[in-house]
């Protein structure tokens, strides 16, 4: 693997890092609902940040656009718009269902149908490369299993919650991981507009940056539309304002800024790692994100009293991510 590919690869393991951190700050807004939580991330990350960069990045958004060809702004439209939607039910999915098999159900399927589907598609390698791509793939979903359910546990001694609501929640939660892999998708279709910036003198950090806020565009639309909509049913807009939380807003903010970086680190480093980079780069982010949130959970106590069997789990699943990982990107060098 060349230099530039290693960096991409780094970029896109720190990236991992960052999305497993962006939840973190929410548990401290302990007296805000759901819909204060969403609300305000949904500004940060989705409008103000991407297009904050936007602006001190890239000097003629309208020349960008306007080179851009209008089948490559639909698409990324299109894909973005499921995008939206999968963000939407992972945050009321894990709200119903809570992180440990929220994340099991969600981070199994986006990892695995998001890192397939552009292999399927735009693979044009080896029969062996090939395969080794595909167990590598089946690898890593067997370890963000393991990894996920190992905190089932935290489930079973926290009170039930009602049958009905459950279901609802983790079909929130299939829906959230098979329309993951629309974002993954609207990074490869948001290549020819990062084209045409390059072609226009934009560094690729300027070229990728405009692609995540085209994104993200529909996902703040879809997110804090939302939002607002439960503030409205709920009469709850007065808390949102309470002077008390205003220190809530930081945390927001927070989340944004973890959420952001992970996936612009991302989408810059797929891009390095070369002809199956969106499908190497998807897989490593996913996995990376299951490891990194596991391993804070240990740091910050949450598994101090599970029981052995769990732990176990939890290292064997993370075992196996850091097999499939190198598989992944030791196959990018395969002739």
């Amino acid at each position: 693997m060349d230099n530039t590919a290693m960096i991409g690869l780094a970029m896109v393991l720190v990236g991992g890092v960052c999305q497993a951190l962006f939840m973190l700050p929410a548990k401290w807004s302990k007296n805000w609902n759901f819909e204060h939580v969403w609300l305000t991330f949904s500004f940060f990350c989705y409008f103000l940040i991407p297009w904050l960069i936007v602006f001190l990045c890239v000097p003629s958004v309208k020349a960008v656009l306007s080179a851009t060809p209008s089948q490559t702004l639909l698409m990324m439209g299109v894909y973005a718009t499921g995008w939206a939607l999968a963000a939407l039910s992972f945050g009321i999915g894990i709200n119903i269902v809570g992180l440990s098999l929220g994340f099991a159900i969600i981070y199994g399927l986006a990892a695995f149908v998001g890192a397939l589907v552009p292999l399927l598609t735009s693979h044009h390698g080896s029969l062996e490369k090939f395969f080794v791509i595909l167990f590598c793939l089946f690898l890593m979903l067997l370890g963000v299993t393991f990894c996920s359910f190992a905190g089932r546990w935290r489930e079973q001694n926290a009170s039930s919650v009602e049958g009905g609501r459950y279901l609802r929640g983790v079909i929130f939660c299939i829906v959230s991981g098979l329309l993951g892999a629309t974002g993954n998708m609207g990074f490869v279709a948001g290549t020819g507009m990062a084209d045409v910036a390059q072609a226009q003198g934009l560094s690729n950090f300027a070229g990728g940056s405009l692609v995540l806020a085209y994104l993200c565009l529909f996902m703040f639309v879809f997110n804090g539309g939302y939002a607002v909509v439960l503030l409205i049913r709920n009469s709850s807009s007065d808390l949102l304002l309470t002077a008390k939380h205003s220190s809530y807003f930081i945390f927001s903010a927070l989340m944004g800024l973890f959420w952001m970086a992970g996936f612009l680190l991302y989408g810059l480093g797929a891009r390095a790692l070369g002809e199956l980079g969106h499908s190497l780069g998807w897989g490593v982010l996913m996995c990376t994100v299951v490891a990194s949130a596991n391993a804070i959970g240990m740091l910050s106590g949450e598994w101090r009293s599970a029981p052995r069997s769990a732990k176990r789990q939890l290292a064997a699943g993370i075992a196996l991510l850091i097999f499939a990982m190198a598989g992944l990107a030791a196959s990018n060098a395969m002739a």
